[in-house]
């Protein structure tokens, strides 16, 4: 699993090894404390945008274990909201490199390996994927990028054996939330416009027990909050109407024009 050291990655880690799962977490960053106790949990340093690297990882999980069987491509960065014409080039670059090629690069390196074993690969989506991006474009935009890569896995590896689980989630109680949402007037006031119903956030335990439920029964799809999925259901509907009414709020054309000033100020988060 890639992006395990912390966050929703670390529940999913423990998740897993709490199943009996030997589970290996690919990260550029040290891991939570206590991870390492669990002796189930090996923690291998890797980098997501170098396909070298993730091919060097897998064969050396391969090496130890023999198989193959899951693979979770969980890394994932956000940047402080910003409008696009305020957004800068290299943040850009550095968001599609991890949230993109990242999971093109897991996927590459560990798909022949998966395909031996009949496997299950999970990728992280986002319910970005689908809900107006204002403020937060390129990530949007990544994480709609991921749901493709999904999708079209599913089909293509359908004769393999291999399941594709897609995971969509909302608000996570992590540190990223935290930086980018959290700690952001303009961000929390852009999310205050979606209906209430909308604002549930659940823990990153939640969540790793959703994507290993979802692992389980070899889901197409895991959505959380559940309320999401009818959001999803109804998005060639929902959608169009969404963005009308974005367009036309004063309120959020304020916060918008706040954005709009931000330009260079569009820091990384993980």
């Amino acid at each position: 699993m890639t992006g395990g050291a912390k966050g929703l990655g670390a529940a999913t880690a423990r998740c897993l090894s709490d199943e009996g799962a030997r589970v290996f977490v690919v990260d550029l960053h040290q891991p939570s404390t206590g991870q390492g106790v669990d002796k189930r949990i090996t923690t291998l340093r890797g980098d997501v945008t170098d396909l070298a690297d993730m091919s060097e990882v897998v064969e050396n999980v391969v090496e130890k274990t023999g198989r193959l069987d899951i693979v979770i491509a969980n890394a994932g960065v956000a940047a402080r909201g910003a409008t696009l014409r305020a957004s800068s080039p290299p943040v850009i670059d550095q968001l599609f490199d991890v949230n993109v090629r990242g999971a093109l690069n897991t996927v590459h390196a560990s798909l022949p390996r998966i395909i031996e074993s009949k496997g299950r690969l999970v990728l992280l989506s986002s319910v970005f994927a689908y809900v107006n991006g204002t403020g937060t474009i390129p990530y949007a935009m990544s994480k709609a990028a991921v749901e493709q890569l999904g999708r079209g896995l599913r089909v293509e590896l359908a004769a393999h054996e291999v399941s594709v689980t897609t995971a969509y989630f909302a608000m996570i109680n992590t540190d990223m939330i935290r930086q980018s949402v959290d700690q952001d007037p303009a961000a929390q006031a852009l999310l205050n416009g979606l209906p209430k119903v909308l604002h549930k956030r659940i823990s990153p335990e939640q969540a790793a027990s959703a994507i290993v439920d979802g692992l389980r029964r070899r889901d197409a799809r895991v959505v959380r909050p559940r309320r999401w999925s009818a959001v999803s259901a109804l998005r060639g509907i929902l959608a169009p109407a969404m963005d009308s009414r974005l367009t036309g709020d004063s309120k959020v054309q304020s916060i918008v024009a706040s954005l709009d000033a931000r330009k260079g100020e569009d820091l990384l988060t993980s």
